[in-house]
């Protein structure tokens, strides 16, 4: 007899059960989707934050707008999850068909880097930014500016990762196109 996905969703809210439910739903893969993604709305935040996590490894294009819609969440560990999910290319099976609509999510990108309160939401928002930063003053300007004037210390230090001259934007710059 297999749990259904949805109560495995749901179990995502309860410590000791958590680790479990979230391998089973792994391997379930694609088939577990859309529960998943229902757990997206789910009125625990902890259900909604493990179910960007989920996503980080399963994501389908299809499933990207509901994900965006979480970086407008009240907790802050849904909205970190969730910008995680959308700006890491690493963990996804085919990162060139998940990346994220640039036209779509770089002004809220750089809303959350400049406003929002909590800083682990920040550096989310400066990891976002950095996977336009070669193509898009808005995020250049947004990252420098964080890199220079944010009060915390580790967004600092992030968003100067991303920024002109910093590590991870040497790493990713395109072919040729060296910093002066």
């Amino acid at each position: 007899m297999t749990v259904e996905d949805s109560v495995l969703v749901d179990a995502l809210g309860s410590e000791p059960r958590r680790p479990d439910a979230f391998r089973a739903l792994l391997r379930r893969g694609p088939a577990a989707l859309p529960a998943i993604r229902r757990g997206l709305v789910h009125t625990d935040p902890r259900v909604r934050e493990q179910c960007c996590l989920l996503l980080d490894e399963l994501l389908v294009p299809e499933a990207s707008d509901e994900l965006a819609a979480r970086l407008d969440d009240p907790d802050a560990r849904v909205r970190v999850a969730a910008l995680h999910a959308l700006s890491c290319l690493r963990c996804k099976p085919d990162a060139d068909s998940c990346r994220p609509d640039r036209g779509r999510l770089l002004p809220r990108a750089v809303r959350l880097l400049h406003e929002d309160e909590d800083p682990r939401v920040r550096m989310g928002a400066a990891e976002l930014l950095g996977l336009w930063v070669h193509q898009d003053a808005d995020a250049v300007g947004a990252l420098v500016h964080a890199r220079d004037e944010d009060p915390s210390p580790a967004v600092r230090k992030k968003a100067g990762w991303y920024a002109p001259g910093g590590p991870v934007h040497r790493r990713t710059a395109p072919k040729g196109v060296h910093d002066r």
